[in-house]
């Protein structure tokens, strides 16, 4: 999928997500489970840099991918603005190939949802192996399956800001566990008093972590921990599940 126009409010939208969040999971998580100094990471579905600088400026070896382009234009100019070194490429994450092997590959911010197919999770998981050196680092969150039926239908979202407001509604999607999400974002242009209204249209999916641990034992990872919102045990209440697991041959 294609971000376009949202790929240059998105910061704007999450300007409340902690991102340190992510970047603390992981280095509590490598500090546990490697066994030496990690410092090459690869940030599938990076977006918009922000998780990637954030690395980069505790002073990991960063190579972002995502799909679109114009998040990677934006990802980009914060490196640079950043005076950090950031190599940046346009791949699919089912498709990610041909680099260098990397002691922690991520994919955060629920990113891995946006795959529609049981083979596509399989296929990336497999990839995800194939980048990683020697007993390398796999960490990636998903929503849970009690947020995908209960906290996101229970909208619409309504934001009202100044700059940009947005009408979030969401719906059963077409596959199990998954959700529709249709945005309407209205932007105030630069020169004017004037909005300017976006649509955009995601769909995300998720699995039971029964099947997760399945797939990831079957691309050959050995699974570490699994953990719930950065701070619990997993339990039906839990909306954000997070996986680390390791190239075990």
């Amino acid at each position: 999928m294609s971000y376009g126009q949202f790929a240059y409010i998105y910061d704007e939208l999450m300007k409340d997500v902690d991102y340190d969040l992510w970047v603390a999971f992981l280095q509590e998580k490598a500090k546990q489970f490697s066994q030496g100094n990690f410092s090459r990471v690869l940030d599938l579905a990076c977006g918009t840099g922000e998780i990637s600088v954030k690395l980069a400026n505790e002073g990991y070896e960063v190579v972002g991918i995502d799909l679109s382009e114009d998040m990677l234009a934006v990802a980009n100019s914060k490196a640079v603005d950043a005076g950090k070194k950031i190599e940046f490429y346009q791949q699919n994450m089912v498709e990610v190939s041909g680099l260098l092997p990397f002691d922690i590959v991520t994919i955060f911010c629920d990113s891995l949802n946006y795959l529609q197919s049981e083979e596509e999770v399989q296929k990336t998981f497999k990839n995800v192996y194939n980048q990683l050196k020697s007993d390398g680092l796999f960490m990636f969150d998903v929503h849970s399956l009690y947020k995908m039926e209960h906290i996101f239908l229970n909208g619409p979202f309504v934001s009202n800001d100044e700059e940009v407001s947005y009408i979030w509604n969401c719906y059963e999607g077409p596959f199990p566990y998954s959700v529709e999400h249709d945005l309407s974002f209205f932007v105030q242009n630069e020169h004017s008093p004037d909005y300017q209204r976006f649509e955009e249209i995601h769909i995300q999916r998720t699995f039971p972590i029964e099947q997760y641990k399945s797939w990831l034992v079957e691309a050959g990872f050995e699974i570490l921990d699994i953990s719930a919102d950065f701070q619990s045990e997993v339990s039906d209440t839990s909306e954000r599940i997070l996986f680390t697991v390791k190239r075990a041959r």
